[in-house]
């Protein structure tokens, strides 16, 4: 699927990572909730504990032994006015989308002819120099690199003294570096840049008619036409917008009273587990990470330092629990299929079920389910 993942499968990927550590939002304060927890000490998770994503939830999809309405007020759910902004698509932002759909498409051509103008892409190599001397960082080494006249970010009046060169040119220009440059060898030196235009990137958009999106997405989409495809988006974009408005209100609404330590415990289990996986993906062991990339001695310090980020998912977590009980909304096996073929498009999601566990899904779908249960109720403005 080639679609932007900030359009297809963007509400699939928002939910099953909403109780990871990685899935930190920025919604807002818990609201009127008290102050969040401290761990407590005999509970502490271990650097070694193995992290399951479906551990501590039940067959259900619920979290096992919590009664979250035992620990949340809820604010009225039914009948919610949902504001304009939020279920009217600007044709703006259809068009962006639409612009960056089509950029997946696009072709790049090498072209070696014609002369570089303001707003041109160009591959360029460089060779920089103080005084005839060349210095550390300041040449592409043969590689090569693209630069946009007029976007890509270089010192003085680098990139304008391109314009009106050709590929195939070998020629020199001068800048000047800021006096707050950064590199005390630099700061505010004049420099010669020997300057080697390779060629002129050109690229062609297709245009969006109904035989591109025939040709390029009938198959993974079944549309035919822009206009089935423009719905298609549009739908997309105000699941997306309502979702957003939803959770904030929600969670901004919600009184949390107290915080089941088991919920607290697996946020500070999956909180290890992905800095232990980035310390292992650079050669690391936790507590090496911890201490030179982190700057903290200990995993303590880790928990105390996301305690507001944690407490978040929980709330959350609770608050999806707590609406799911009070409507007595339930997950079958059928609606997880039918959950994956909706977002993912996929008739077997064995894998997610390997990596996640069929318990983790099943929250999944269910915070899905609550938000279709709020949405079907609401009220749009």
């Amino acid at each position: 699927m080639k679609i932007a993942m900030k359009i297809l499968g963007y509400l699939f990927i928002l939910l099953l990572v909403i109780g990871l550590f990685t899935a930190c939002s920025q919604a807002g304060d818990p609201g009127a909730a008290e102050a969040p927890p401290e761990p407590e000490a005999e509970a502490a998770v271990e650097e070694e504990a193995i992290y399951d994503p479906s551990e501590g939830i039940d067959d259900d999809g619920y979290w096992e032994g919590v009664s979250a309405l035992d620990h949340v007020t809820l604010p009225q759910y039914k009948g919610l006015t949902i504001p304009k902004e939020y279920h009217e698509i600007p044709e703006e932002d259809l068009r962006t989308e639409i612009q960056y759909l089509l950029s997946y498409y696009a072709t790049t051509t090498e072209n070696t002819t014609g002369v570089i103008s303001e707003g041109d892409t160009v591959n360029i190599d460089y060779v920089g120099s103080v005084d005839g001397v060349a210095f550390d960082g300041g040449s592409t080494r043969g590689n090569g690199t693209n630069v946009t006249i007029g976007v890509t970010n270089f010192i003085d009046d680098f990139l304008e003294q391109l314009i009106g060169h050709a590929p195939g040119e070998n020629f020199d220009i001068e800048v000047t570096f800021p006096e707050a440059y950064g590199n005390e060898t630099l700061n505010g030196k004049d420099a010669v840049f020997n300057i080697t235009i390779n060629h002129i990137l050109e690229t062609e958009t297709p245009e969006w008619t109904d035989e591109f999106v025939a040709g390029n997405l009938a198959f993974d989409y079944g549309v035919e036409t822009t206009e089935e495809m423009e719905a298609f988006i549009a739908d997309i974009l105000r699941e997306s917008e309502i979702t957003a408005y939803l959770d904030e209100y929600l969670i901004s609404q919600s009184t949390v009273s107290t915080y089941p330590n088991g919920m607290m415990h697996y946020q500070e289990k999956s909180l290890v587990n992905h800095f232990d996986g980035t310390a292992q993906s650079l050669g690391l062991t936790f507590e090496e990470y911890l201490r030179d990339n982190i700057q903290l001695e200990s995993v303590d310090d880790l928990f105390d330092l996301y305690v507001e980020e944690n407490t978040e998912i929980v709330t959350k977590n609770l608050v999806m629990q707590a609406i799911a009980e009070d409507a007595g909304i339930t997950v079958t096996d059928e609606e997880v299929s039918q959950y994956f073929m909706d977002y993912m498009g996929l008739e077997d999601y064995s894998e997610y079920e390997s990596h996640f566990g069929l318990p983790y899904l099943k929250m999944t779908v269910m915070k899905q389910l609550v938000l279709n249960y709020i949405t079907d109720h609401a009220i749009l403005e």
